[in-house]
């Protein structure tokens, strides 16, 4: 469970006051706008699997921070790919969803499946927010090929794929795979790290996967558990 409220004060300062010092819209902090909230509505029903809603909006929020390091992208193509591009999934046989992943086999034939009723659920979802003509083909091409396709067409699709990818190795990502598969946090650390690395396309993607993989990789070190078991007796955490 993510933590969002405090456990503690160890400052014994006001928070109130505190608060009245921290900017209200920082760089980095994005909030979803409402088109895209108009298709989530529609996608979510077609992501109840394999925990794909919320590995969608934690895509799509990489998506956004790679947005921003290529201006030269149309966010008005990544940003409905990436909400979309799992729903396909759901037209999957259920007993295939994570066998079509498993490491060490695989059915790439479910993948090619997934990714065909993608575009094909995609554009009736597409077409019944009214979502602009004239981006849906682009939309579609990427999410057909999303993750079979071993090169990027444009930088959307570019965009698409790492941040699809790269959300393998955030927190969330490396406690999914955990549960999809059995494994404990270094096995499954170290089964993303093999499927991301030397997989991605966009320097600014490599940069955040590496920080990724070094974070969890802390994680594990014994000296870190020991913080955790133990009794660190300094009255919090390091900022």
């Amino acid at each position: 469970m993510t933590k969002l409220q405090p456990a503690a004060n160890h400052s014994g300062l006001d928070p109130a006051e505190l608060a009245a010092a921290i900017e209200p819209d920082p760089a980095g902090v994005i909030g979803l706008e409402p088109g895209l909230a108009a298709i989530w509505e529609l996608a979510k029903p077609h992501l109840k699997v394999r925990d794909n809603d919320a590995h969608t909006l934690y895509a799509l929020g990489l998506a956004s921070a790679l947005l921003d390091a290529h201006p030269e992208a149309d966010a008005a193509v990544v940003l409905p790919a990436i909400m979309l591009h799992d729903i396909g999934w759901s037209q999957v046989p259920a007993d295939g969803v994570l066998a079509a992943i498993a490491p060490g086999g695989g059915r790439p034939d479910l993948v090619l499946l997934h990714e065909k009723e993608g575009a094909r659920v995609a554009a009736g979802i597409l077409a019944k927010c009214g979502y602009d003509p004239a981006k849906i083909p682009a939309i579609l091409e990427i999410i057909d090929g999303h993750d079979s396709r071993r090169e990027a067409l444009s930088i959307e699709d570019a965009i698409v794929k790492d941040a699809d990818k790269t959300w393998r190795l955030s927190p969330h990502g490396i406690d999914t795979v955990m549960d999809w598969f059995g494994l404990d946090r270094g096995q499954a650390l170290r089964l993303c790290s093999q499927r991301v690395h030397g997989h991605l396309f966009t320097a600014e993607a490599q940069a955040m996967a590496r920080a990724l993989s070094a974070l969890e990789s802390v994680t594990l070190w014994p000296q870190r558990q020991h913080l955790l078991t133990g009794s660190r007796g300094d009255g919090g955490a390091a900022v």
